[in-house]
């Protein structure tokens, strides 16, 4: 049985610097996948006149990001734990809609095939598993797990995405750029928008991933709490079993009076909180998918839709004829790192969420005073199940991918709709999004359930 909600003073805004962080992490988890594979290939084969949806997808994600800070910000406790408020079977869903997608190990597996181009080993087993027990240790030694997070991401993002400017003002040509300009506004090569023969799934499901994507998104109330963002300075951190001081965690957070000073105090952390993901996650995310798509677009002739790593080898090649050698191992390490610290990211996100529903499904069995010992035996049940599915040498089944997109554009339509409704109803009045951000959630919980349809009326 969850307690009420505590009563304690909302802390003062701090300034920008000391808020900068949890954006990062948010950021890294779709560094791997939408931002390096899926829009660059798809704009291979399609042309730039497809970018706008990323720019879209990746806005769309930035306001329900802000609404999932924003219980967070309020109560100091995730919507997790909010929405098992609402309804007690929640969190069984949680657990179902988190591993059945992330269960498979084809993140450090297509690291491990970049790391292994460049070293010049091909073993499909050895490298992965090693890649995959490499991210197990840097999660159980860092002291404070959200600590490590934000400086892995962070260190990877600030050295990419100069790299990234450096290569593409080097190869791009003005007429390009001017390619570029009309393509983000939506006018490709014989079409607006939609190429008649761009299958719609994949791009609807580029769309969902122009970010993390799936429940991943929810974590980012976890790591706002954990950065102290508001209310969430009174929860606890969770730290490692082997390096951290344990810190005391409760499901329950706290809450504060509407008063005009406290009122006051809130817009300062809400406008702090939308600049700091606005300029992290929003600018820098849709600068990163823009970059990287218009440098596959620059250095690839040809793909097959669809492929995952291919055309990363042909645009690496191209980068290094066009420039100096060195820069080709380099885009491929970057590449790589890219696929690793998502896998990290991955991990420690989904062990977090399936401890927290675990717990909420049963107190009494699961008590918060074992959060640690749980979470590690989520992360490692899930790395020895990837190495148990690298040296079997078992492929990732179509199908099952299949399914895994389609439940995570599934997963995004479900929690869309409960966290506008969680925010509507559990906060003060004064504390609830605008009309706007109303407007506009509900745009994306339609668009998701169009995807879902849209994805089982495709393929059945």
């Amino acid at each position: 049985m969850l307690q009420p909600h505590k009563r304690a003073n909302l802390p003062p805004a701090p300034t920008f610097r000391k808020i900068l962080g949890p954006s990062f992490i948010i950021l890294g988890l779709g560094l791997g996948s939408g931002e390096l594979i899926l829009w660059p290939n798809l704009t291979v084969n399609f042309g730039l006149g497809i970018l706008w949806g990323a720019v879209l997808g990746i806005t769309f994600q930035f306001f329900l990001n802000m609404e999932i800070e924003r219980y967070a910000l309020v109560t100091g406790e995730s919507v997790f734990v909010g929405l098992s408020r609402k309804l007690s079977i929640l969190p069984v869903w949680f657990i179902i809609s988190t591993i059945l997608p992330w269960m498979w190990p084809g993140i450090i597996g297509s690291s491990a095939v970049l790391l292994g181009k460049v070293i010049g080993v091909e073993s499909v087993r050895v490298l992965p598993v090693a890649l995959l027990l490499m991210v197990g240790a840097i999660l159980t030694l860092g002291p404070v797990l959200y600590k490590t997070e934000e400086y892995v991401q962070k260190s990877l993002i600030i050295v990419t995405v100069p790299f990234l400017i450096g290569l593409v003002l080097y190869i791009a040509r003005f007429s390009d750029w001017q390619a570029l300009a009309i393509g983000i506004v939506g006018m490709g090569d014989g079409y607006w928008f939609l190429p008649k023969a761009l299958p719609i799934a994949s791009f609807l499901a580029a769309f969902a991933y122009a970010g993390a994507g799936g429940n991943l998104n929810l974590a980012q109330s976890f790591y706002i709490k954990e950065k102290g963002y508001g209310m969430g300075k009174y929860s606890g951190r969770l730290t490692s079993i082997l390096t951290g001081k344990q810190e005391n965690i409760e499901l329950e957070g706290a809450t504060f009076e509407t008063n005009q000073e406290n009122l006051k105090n809130f817009r300062k952390w809400w406008k702090l909180v939308n600049i700091e993901h606005a300029i992290v996650f929003l600018l820098t995310g849709a600068v990163t998918i823009i970059l990287l798509s218009f440098l596959a677009y620059l250095t690839v002739t040809e793909t097959r839709e669809g492929a995952t790593l291919g055309f990363l080898f042909q645009e690496a090649e191209t980068i290094g004829a066009r420039t100096l050698p060195i820069l080709s191992v380099i885009f491929l390490i970057f590449g790589s790192l890219m696929r690793f610290t998502t896998q990290l990211g991955v991990l420690d996100t989904t062990s977090r969420i399936l401890t927290e529903n675990l717990c909420l499904t049963s107190k009494k069995y699961f008590p918060t005073s074992k959060i640690r010992q749980i979470f590690f035996f989520f992360l490692w049940f899930q790395i020895l199940l990837g190495v148990i599915i690298f040296l079997l040498g078992v492929a990732q089944p179509f199908t099952l991918v299949l399914i895994g997109a389609v439940l995570n554009a599934f997963a995004m339509f479900v929690y869309t709709g409960l966290i506008l409704w969680l925010n509507l109803t559990s906060l003060e009045k004064s504390l609830r999004p605008s009309f706007v951000r109303v407007f506009i959630m509900g745009g994306i919980f339609l668009f998701f359930g169009g995807f879902s349809f849209f994805t089982l009326l495709e393929q059945f």
